[in-house]
């Protein structure tokens, strides 16, 4: 038990670290990107542009949102939160999405309003180095976030890397219009409806990424599976787990679950038997359990 606990703090430690670097690193380079993105974008007159300086000044915002999920995230159980504070982290994930979701919906106004007023839009090559350079960094930004969240399993370094990536595509869609923009001057409205599209379609994954933890979510196949073959190597007799329940606070995980015993068997033997099980699968899988024992239903005969 105490080595679980040691592995679960060094776990916790090193998703601190991760975080709050990928945190910095990001909010740092986002900034010199939405300044650039945005000069560009303003003498350029082009609503696809300045839309994407915005969408890379959310990142900032995002990133910021991350260190402070992973500060609050850090802060031990107390009286109020007797599982820690776990869930800030998914918190402030679901935080990213609403921005982006908002950045999103503006944007698909002002290409709209683009559109209707024939404006016309001026390419400059700085700008099409600004956001050549803008793809490159943030697909780099977007892999840095998606390996620190597999190491540690973050849910907001994932959505951060979504940002990222999606900032990415957004700046490729730009420099497409490079191509076409000077020909077609309705081509940088649709661009931004493109843009805006991509927003959009970020925040929803990181609606559904988030909102199943946040809500309740059906213990994986695996999972079970692992439980029930610890079950059955300790218990060595008429059993029968059932009534599943999982439920997640950051990296300390709750599972509570129904055991049939034969009727015959004393309480202590039964207690002793769910201590037994209860010390397994925290040892072995990270799982803080209750276990509801029931006397196995007699059998029907005909």
């Amino acid at each position: 038990m105490k080595m679980q606990q040691h592995d679960l703090r060094l776990h916790a430690a090193r998703a601190r670290r991760l975080g709050y670097q990928e945190g910095v690193v990001s909010a740092l380079l986002n900034l010199v990107l939405f300044a650039l993105k945005l000069w560009v974008g303003m003498v350029a007159g082009s609503v696809a542009m300045i839309a994407d300086a915005w969408h890379t000044l959310s990142d900032t915002f995002s990133s910021l949102i991350v260190i402070f999920g992973f500060w609050y995230t850090a802060k031990p159980g107390d009286r109020e939160h007797p599982f820690g504070h776990g869930r800030a982290e998914l918190i402030a994930a679901l935080a990213l999405g609403i921005l982006l979701l908002c950045i999103g919906l503006g944007f698909l106004v002002d290409s709209y309003q683009q559109l209707v007023s024939y404006k016309t839009v001026t390419y400059e090559t700085t700008a099409l180095v600004v956001f050549l350079l803008s793809v490159v960094l943030k697909e780099g930004l977007a892999q840095y976030s998606f390996w620190a969240g597999r190491q540690v399993s973050s849910a907001s370094l994932a959505a951060d890397g979504w940002h990222h990536r999606s900032d990415a595509i957004a700046s490729a869609v730009i420099v497409v219009g490079f191509l076409f923009g000077e020909r077609f001057w309705w081509f940088d409205g649709v661009l931004g409806f493109a843009v805006s599209g991509l927003i959009l379609h970020a925040a929803y994954g990181i609606f559904r990424e988030t909102a199943g933890v946040l809500l309740g979510e059906q213990m994986s196949p695996e999972l079970e599976e692992a439980v029930r073959r610890v079950v059955a190597e300790v218990v060595q007799m008429s059993y029968e787990p059932h009534h599943f329940h999982l439920h997640r606070y950051g990296d300390h995980r709750e599972i509570t679950f129904h055991l049939y015993l034969p009727g015959t068997l004393s309480l202590a033997d039964a207690h002793a038997l769910c201590n037994a099980i209860e010390e397994r699968l925290r040892s072995e899988h990270g799982l803080e359990a209750t276990i509801h024992t029931e006397p196995h239903p007699p059998e029907v005969t005909t």
